[in-house]
């Protein structure tokens, strides 16, 4: 007698769940670049979305609470002058977010608590050096303000924005690089490049430790690192197969696990969870989340579920951990966005009776203190990233705009001595904002009565009495206030 033996996961039943139509975003206008990228940012105060645009490059940030459909004319961040292409929050400043761009210029902004209520075009900071599209940008997971750049000049940039400087050029791909992610404490870089090799390196000297080929495939391939030290690949192989891989730093040529799973032609994004080990597999123009789980056990990488949906993605963004809502058992929340401008909230649920806090779902995440300082972090040192407990909610702090520009070099641009402005508060900014929109309506009103008015009286005069005009006499003049 035969029997299979299920395998034991608390995450065995997750299941995905879209959010109603009007607790989700709808007429955002995603952006049509065929650059590979999630087009999507999300943290747990705004949802950020790289948006078309004419007459440069723009995203719109929003606030969780402005869902519904969105205004065109809704405030923009539009500062850049050429399409905008990756943008990423900062994780130690949920108000700051980085943006690259093809103009060659990646851009520090701040956004103010409650959002915009006219478009931005004056960032922060802009860092310069790429001499091609920067393509992607990334923060360092410990150190406060560093930040990863990388563009079609296949430079490498890691910049300390509080002074507008970089701190280390890498230039050791021979190619575009597609992908790039920090390990756990940040001490190691690794990065996809367009010439199918994965490289290990050294972030602050950029010296190769690791190298091997990734998948054999020409299109693009994205890599990540593990909680643990494992490395988890997406790609092709060379029939045009999507593939998987899971790998150890010190054998990236031999991967322990290689699994191939459609012939769709669509990149895949893996989307990590480190408290939960769990992998989410989103492919751009799918209409599928895919998730696994990583364990010590073959086969290693397991398969759990599919959330399906009827229409293909256009782009995606995953919610921090801190974000979700823990009194319903939520561990990941996805922003997924189509083609007709919706974008769709769906929340990945573990099934659980009992309406306490869950420990072992929920055990210390990623918090938004940073562990090192940009000077410690170049000077070699390392830490773990700090970590708060989810028990009693977590509460976004106030908007932290000092933090990222104590030190701006006058190269910048900035504004350091000018006189701080007056505290402002978000109701009065907004009050403010309803009035000269009811006065900018109330003004074209009249204007459109004047020229109504502009119309009868230009009628009145070239149909006056006598038709040809040679009876007509003028008319007698009004009587003067004074004389009635």
């Amino acid at each position: 007698m035969s029997f299979r033996v299920v395998r034991s996961s608390k995450f065995r039943h997750v299941y995905g769940q879209p959010l109603k139509r009007e607790q989700c975003y709808d007429n955002i206008r995603v952006s049509k670049s065929s650059w590979d990228s999630t087009f999507c940012a999300v943290n747990p105060k705004f949802l950020a979305i790289i948006v078309e645009s004419a007459g440069g490059g723009a995203f719109i940030v929003l606030p969780h609470n402005k869902v519904g459909r969105i205004a065109a004319d809704h405030p923009l961040i539009g500062g850049h002058k050429g399409p905008v292409l990756d943008i990423a929050w900062c994780p130690h400043n949920d108000n700051i977010i980085a943006s690259g761009s093809e103009d060659c210029v990646v851009k520090v902004w701040h956004i103010p608590d409650g959002g915009l209520i006219k478009t931005l075009t004056e960032p922060l900071v802009d860092l310069k050096y790429h001499q091609r599209r920067v393509g992607l940008v990334l923060w360092h997971p410990t150190a406060q303000n560093v930040l990863l750049t990388a563009g079609s000049d296949n430079q490498v940039v890691i910049w300390n924005v509080g002074t507008g400087e970089p701190m280390v050029q890498i230039d050791s791909h021979p190619d575009i690089v597609y992908s790039a992610c920090f390990n756990w404490d940040g001490s190691k870089l690794l990065t996809t490049c367009k010439d199918k090799k994965i490289r290990i390196m050294d972030p602050r000297t950029g010296e190769i430790e690791a190298e091997a080929l990734c998948h054999e495939g020409t299109k693009a391939t994205r890599a990540i690192f593990l909680r643990h030290g494992l490395v988890f690949t997406t790609g092709f192989s060379r029939t045009s197969e999507r593939q998987y891989s899971l790998r150890t730093p010190d054998c990236l040529s031999e991967p322990i696990v290689m699994v191939e799973l459609d012939t769709s032609n669509g990149v895949m994004f893996p989307l990590y969870d480190p408290d939960t080990n769990l992998v989410y597999l989103c492919g751009k123009g799918d209409s599928v989340i895919r998730y696994f789980e990583i364990t010590p056990e073959q086969p290693y990488v397991h398969y759990i579920n599919t959330f399906q949906t009827p229409d293909p993605q256009r782009a995606i963004g995953m919610m921090p951990k801190r974000g979700n809502d823990v009194t319903s058992c939520e561990i990941s929340r996805f922003y997924r966005l189509n083609n007709s401008g919706l974008c769709q909230v769906i929340t990945m649920t573990v099934p659980r009776k009992s309406e306490l806090f869950q420990e072992d779902l929920y055990p210390d995440t990623l918090g938004d203190t940073p562990a090192l300082t940009a000077e410690e972090w170049i000077e070699g040192k390392n830490a773990e990233p700090l970590l708060i407990s989810l028990k009693d909610g977590y509460k976004p702090p106030e908007s932290k705009r000092i933090n990222i520009m104590d030190k701006i070099s006058p190269k910048t641009g900035s504004k350091r001595n000018a006189p701080p402005a007056s505290p402002t508060s978000d109701k009065t900014l907004q009050k403010f904002a309803d009035e000269i929109r009811k006065l900018k309506a109330m003004i074209v009103k009249h204007e459109n009565r004047i020229r109504v008015l502009e119309a009868a009286v230009g009628i009145s005069d070239e149909d006056g009495p006598g038709g040809d005009g040679l009876n007509a006499n003028p008319p007698p003049p009004l009587a003067m206030d004074d004389e009635v």
